[in-house]
């Protein structure tokens, strides 16, 4: 009988723990590492993984896969790209506790916030739940990783408070002790914390803003006091932080009544301001003072896609793009083609639509860049679709409309709008490499037609460990925060750590080759739903409890992923 269940043999081992890489052996057994150095024994199977990088698999902190955890058992985007957990209800969006009567409510909500297709939610979800508990029940089953949700502060309001939660009104005492109560109860069946948003980005697909956006700060730390008197559980949020001081002293205020972690969503200064100095400098604050606070940062720039058969293009409001919009994708590129109509759609109005994510910005051709087959997230000024149309004496409008034909019409553009005010990252690895940051924002299952970022955590090794001219980060350091410290944001201390004892998640990675490809489109969502993937190369092989899910970057057919109730201790 072998010794163990699986030995990955010589590679190059960032453990987890920062440390600095080193040649290791890594045996597993029962679905647990047993041992890391020179393994002497025998296993079941061995991988040689000479020349390649052994990494703890990816804990991605900040999802979307509400609706999607309950009809798939594959969480792609994220699988693609090391990732081994996941946790969504985040944002205060989700499907439970609810109220039969409020389903449409909360897909609408998903919808507008999220841009995940309401057909797609409406014939996906089964709605056999109305408690936590019982939408825990839904989301259990075979995976191809590890899941975790977080209870939406959207719908305890709608099913607590009805229309008037939805209409935002302030919430009475015996309200919030409703959704208090609620809220624990519902992190005592599994879930791993409360999540709220608290920025104007958010609205439902009726255009009205989220249900949360102008909670008061007693229904928020009433809300968190009673989370605290289970013991466990976190906080998460993002906010437009209109008034700095008051909306991080309700953080404060949080984390103090409850005892319990909280982090929430940060990114780079705009042009100009100290907007993420000042809110590192308030993080650091609240830590010497004993409270647990964390900032989530994106790894890049957070943008959008732009295509003819995405949800945004920067001639989605011209009249004339209406004539062809509903045509398939190289019938509509014949069609625009046309002397006559393409002079009519370049002299006709324009226009944007500020009811969608990134809708307002769909004009702005001087922040605006091709994607590429293998995109490169730090592009150069030089680079703009205005620069590039003035080097080919061509209008802007003119020249994106050329790139948008490209590939039989799927060729897509990239609008980064945030983290990315001085065409460059380095505000970015500012906030990555502080003490008390981890990396997150991915919205993995999310924005399907606009936004692709589940592949955060291949940028994260690929940009940040390998292809930066300047400032390249310590990859030991990368793995320590995509998995050791993601995972201990929300609480899970059995994993991302290769060591003894931990959960056998594991990367085998060709990190000289890893590359994020381009997006494209697929329409295998429910009711044929629309949605933008991203595969990656590089991962060799991707391990789920000491089962192998994926072998470069190609589906095994083995789940053995499970739904995670609640937080897990340091195993002894």
């Amino acid at each position: 009988m072998a010794d163990h269940d699986l030995i990955i043999r010589g590679g190059t081992v960032a453990d987890g723990t920062g440390a600095a890489v080193r040649t290791a052996d890594v045996a597993v057994t029962d679905g647990v590492v047993t041992e890391v150095g020179a393994v002497s024994g025998s296993a079941t199977r061995e991988i040689d993984a000479d020349g390649a990088l052994v990494a703890p698999g990816f804990v991605d902190i900040h999802t979307h896969y509400d609706g999607q955890a309950t009809w798939d058992t594959r969480m792609q985007p994220s699988s693609w790209h090391g990732v081994t957990t996941v946790v969504f209800g985040n944002c205060g969006v989700g499907f439970a506790p609810v109220h039969n009567a409020d389903h449409n409510k909360l897909v609408e909500l998903m919808e507008g916030v999220e841009d995940i297709p309401g057909a797609a939610l409406h014939e996906g979800l089964q709605w056999g739940w109305n408690s936590f508990a019982d939408y825990l029940e839904a989301c259990d089953g075979p995976k191809d990783m590890d899941i975790a949700t977080q209870v939406p502060h959207g719908a305890l309001r709608l099913h607590v408070m009805g229309e008037r939660g939805a209409n935002r009104e302030d919430a009475t005492a015996e309200d919030i002790g409703d959704m208090g109560r609620l809220a624990a109860e519902a992190i005592q069946a599994g879930a791993l914390g409360f999540s709220t948003s608290r920025t104007s980005n958010h609205k439902t697909s009726t255009g009205d803003f989220t249900p949360t956006l102008t909670a008061a700060a007693e229904e928020l730390v009433g809300i968190a006091e009673a989370v605290g008197t289970t013991g466990t559980g976190v906080f998460q949020l993002v906010s437009d932080f209109v008034d700095r001081d008051r909306e991080f002293q309700m953080f404060r205020d949080m984390c103090s009544v409850s005892g319990r972690p909280l982090s929430f969503t940060i990114v780079e200064s705009p042009k100009s301001g100290d907007f993420h100095q000042d809110l590192l400098g308030k993080i650091e604050a609240a830590r010497s003072d004993g409270l647990q606070i964390t900032g989530q940062c994106p790894v890049r720039p957070i943008g959008v896609l732009l295509g003819f058969e995405c949800t945004l293009n920067p001639f989605m409001r011209n009249p004339v793009w209406q004539e062809v919009a509903h045509l398939a994708p190289a019938e509509r590129v014949a069609a625009l083609q046309d002397p006559d109509r393409r002079a009519r759609l370049l002299e006709g109005a324009g226009g944007t639509d500020k009811n969608l994510v990134g809708g307002g910005l769909i004009e702005k051709f001087e922040i605006m860049f091709e994607m590429g087959e293998r995109p490169y997230y730090e592009p150069p000024a030089d680079q703009t679709v205005v620069r590039r149309a003035a080097e080919a004496g061509v209008t802007a409008q003119e020249f994106a409309l050329d790139l948008l034909c490209k590939h039989g019409g799927t060729n897509m553009l990239w609008l980064p709008f945030t983290n990315y005010g001085q065409m460059n990252l380095d505000g970015t690895r500012e906030l990555l490499t502080h003490d008390f940051t981890v990396p997150a924002l991915s919205d993995g299952g999310a924005h399907v037609g606009t936004i692709c970022d589940g592949s955060f955590p291949t940028t994260l090794l690929q940009h940040w460990g390998r292809e930066r001219p300047d400032g390249r980060i310590p990859v030991e350091f990368l793995v320590q925060r995509q998995a050791r410290d993601t995972a201990r944001t929300v609480g899970l201390y059995d994993r991302g750590v290769l060591a003894p004892g931990y959960r056998a998640d594991l990367n085998v990675i060709d990190f000289d080759n890893l590359s994020a490809r381009g997006p494209e489109l697929a329409y295998d969502l429910p009711a044929g739903g629309r949605r933008v993937l991203q595969r990656a190369d590089g991962y060799l092989h991707t391990i789920v409890a000491g089962v192998e899910t994926y072998a470069s970057g190609e589906e095994t057919g083995a789940l053995p992923g499970r739904l995670i109730r609640g937080a897990q201790p340091t195993p002894v």
